[in-house]
């Protein structure tokens, strides 16, 4: 009798085998999760509000992985029809149901570039929607139009800024066409993608703030410079000018001298217009202690100390040295305040704010190839992963609370690593 029945089993054990043998390498068994979610918001945590002791010993390759997996997961489910994703409205922070809300360009492209930089195939489907949605959306554009799209009062928008759509989706179709995947095409993207510019552009005042700034505006021109930068590094023609009262705005909010922080268009926080100095200084500050490098193997200097009289030893211009001298100065000086415990805690109940200031930072430390990113990623991602919620999103408790925006901004987050190569050649 067992004899027969073990026959009979045998066949759907063998099944079972093959199956696991040939399972995606990207399946996991959920008894392998290591992490239970705790009562709180990723942005609390991250930015210190609630205690992260003893977090770091969460991060590790497998809870990593587990995360990113449970997160993306939980946004293709979110995807509306039309391809997009949407935060919602400014006016209904309460609404939390990704299917309740009308899609905006801004969310959708956090969504796709979370999608895009975790490197998985399995979401190419939906990755593509995500990507005609923000084409169309740009396509269908009115030339004198001052933003991308008429969708209004999003919460993106009210905080970060009215421009930000145009923003994000420029970041987003800069890094898809570094990826030179066969899928897209690229003259189209291309072509929104100078649209896109030119509305930053156009967008910029003569102070090199973006214009329609929100209740943390300086989180949009930070953006912004980063957009400008990204547009550069896959070729978009960028007006230099632009670029360059871009980077001196963020940098003139930090004085690297005194340590004093401007933070009128911050909302009073310190942490948003530090972490804009970071990222508006740091291609040059790169730049600048590449230069001295190389002087010092050439044998034109002996130290390799970044000054600007070195630097015009090294062969830069009078103007060039003080500007470049200047913005490692403030590099070195913002990314330190930046990652201070008492400037991490922003505006103290934290929002969607604190955790785009966060991932700024550290993007920053990759596009200036600083080996301080890897102790910044350590420490970040070990306190997010232990307060994911159980469907795998995470959420904001103020200001920018959608569950949507937070999740991809997770994800950003968590797979940073993937971009080093595009955030080194944003830094070239």
């Amino acid at each position: 009798m067992k004899t027969k029945m073990l026959l009979v089993a045998f066949p759907f054990l063998a099944i079972g085998i093959v199956a696991s043998l040939f399972s995606d390498e990207n399946t996991y068994l959920e008894t392998k999760r290591t992490l239970k979610p705790i009562d709180g918001c990723v942005f609390m945590t991250v930015m210190g509000e609630q205690s992260s002791e003893d977090f770091m010993a969460y991060k590790n390759n497998e809870n990593v992985q587990l995360a990113i997996r449970d997160g993306l997961d939980w946004l293709v489910e979110a995807q509306l029809p039309n391809g997009g994703y949407g935060a919602g409205t400014h006016a209904r922070q309460d609404v939390r149901d990704p299917h309740a809300v009308k899609a905006d360009p801004a969310t959708t492209a956090m969504v796709a570039n979370a999608f895009l930089r975790s490197g998985k195939t399995t979401y190419q489907k939906k990755l593509i929607k995500a990507v005609n949605y923000l084409l169309e959306t740009v396509e269908n554009t009115p030339k004198d139009a001052p933003y991308i799209t008429d969708v209004r009062g999003t919460q993106i928008q009210r905080k970060l800024g009215q421009n930000i759509d145009a923003v994000l989706t420029a970041q987003f179709l800069s890094n898809l066409l570094d990826r030179d995947l066969k899928w897209v095409d690229t003259k189209r993207v291309n072509k929104c993608l100078d649209i896109c510019v030119s509305k930053i552009q156009n967008g910029t005042d003569e102070t090199g703030r973006q214009k329609g700034a929100g209740w943390a505006g300086v989180l949009q021109s930070g953006l912004a410079n980063s957009a400008l930068e990204s547009a550069q590094a896959v070729g978009i023609e960028v007006d230099e000018d632009v670029l360059e009262r871009s980077r001196d705005y963020q940098n003139g909010n930090y004085d690297s001298e005194s340590g004093n922080v401007k933070t009128e268009d911050g909302a009073g926080i310190m942490l948003y217009a530090v972490s804009g100095s970071v990222r508006g200084s740091a291609k040059e500050a790169r730049k600048a202690a590449e230069v001295i490098e190389k002087a010092k193997k050439d044998g034109v200097l002996n130290e390799v100390v970044v000054t600007a009289q070195n630097l015009q030893k090294a062969g830069l211009s009078e103007e060039e040295a003080i500007d470049y001298a200047a913005s490692y100065k403030v590099y070195n000086a913002a990314k330190n305040v930046a990652q201070r415990e008492d400037v991490l805690n922003g505006f103290g109940n934290n929002g969607g704010e604190e955790f785009l200031s966060f991932l700024q930072t550290g993007e920053s430390l990759v596009v200036n190839k600083d080996d301080d990113w890897k102790d910044w990623y350590d420490d970040m991602s070990g306190r997010i992963l232990k307060i994911q919620n159980e469907d795998g999103s995470w959420n904001g408790h103020h200001c920018i609370t959608s569950p949507v925006f937070c999740t991809a901004t997770s994800l950003l987050l968590l797979t940073v690593e993937n971009d080093i190569q595009f955030l080194s050649k944003v830094g070239e």
